[in-house]
């Protein structure tokens, strides 16, 4: 198997960036959040309580940069802490209501934006095409090429 990016791999990348980034754009309140924070209180709420390194890894981030996303999330009353009561060196993250009811306002704008670009350019002969797309977009996201064995990779 290649390890060289192939023009498919390159173009998904490309495309993926400029809708986010257009998502972003059209979409998030102008809150002065970044795109990291609001991703770490969506995977809190959706996944809570969690620790920190359980959100590590969901997030594919090192646990550094969760201490600092935390940290700030925590300082403006998003998110609470509270130690995990099967171990005690743990803490377990959850989100506070106003992190809850910030995420609802963003993810209704984001919804709403994504509604509108979708009726302006999918027609319903493409509809069934957009699906697709969105359950391979969905299986991308969530393969596991680790090693199963040093000199394998596995999909």
């Amino acid at each position: 198997m290649s390890t060289e990016p192939t023009d498919d791999a390159v173009e998904l990348a490309l495309a993926i960036t400029r809708l986010k980034a257009r998502i972003r754009a059209e979409s998030i309140p102008r809150t002065g959040w970044s795109i990291s924070q609001l991703a770490m209180l969506a995977r809190i709420i959706e996944a809570g309580p969690i620790t920190a390194s359980e959100l590590a890894q969901a997030e594919h981030i090192r646990p550094q940069s969760v201490a600092e996303i935390v940290s700030t999330l925590k300082a403006e009353g998003l998110v609470e802490s509270r130690p995990d009561l099967t171990d005690g060196r743990k803490s377990l993250l959850s989100s506070t209501r106003a992190g809850r009811e910030l995420r609802e306002q963003i993810a209704t704008a984001n919804e709403s934006w994504m509604a509108h670009a979708i009726d302006a350019v999918v027609g319903a002969d493409d509809r069934p095409r957009l699906r697709d797309a969105i359950g391979l977009l969905n299986r991308l996201a969530e393969v596991d090429l680790r090693p199963a064995h040093p000199h394998r990779w596995r999909a």
